[in-house]
């Protein structure tokens, strides 16, 4: 009986779980200059340039320049097509 919970278990929640962070991970690493994005902290902006651990967003409507954490970056919203 142990063992089926423990399956369930990972199915349902640990699987679907890995798998999510994975895929946040991916996004966060193949930004680019030009995507729109937004934080956890619900900033939206659009990415200006890229360092290994941080990302400077341009915050409109002042084109205020917000220096982030990478892992900071929620969404991709729109990515520019270039």
């Amino acid at each position: 009986m142990f063992p089926l919970m423990f399956a369930v278990l990972y199915f349902v929640v640990i699987l679907p779980s890995q798998r999510q962070r994975k895929a946040q991970q991916q996004m966060q690493n193949s930004l680019k200059a030009g995507d729109e994005v937004a934080t956890t902290g619900g900033i939206v902006g659009s990415v200006v340039s890229l360092a290994d651990a941080t990302v400077v967003i341009r915050v409109k409507p002042d084109n205020v320049k917000l220096q982030v954490a990478r892992t900071a970056v929620a969404t991709l919203i729109n990515a520019e097509s270039k």
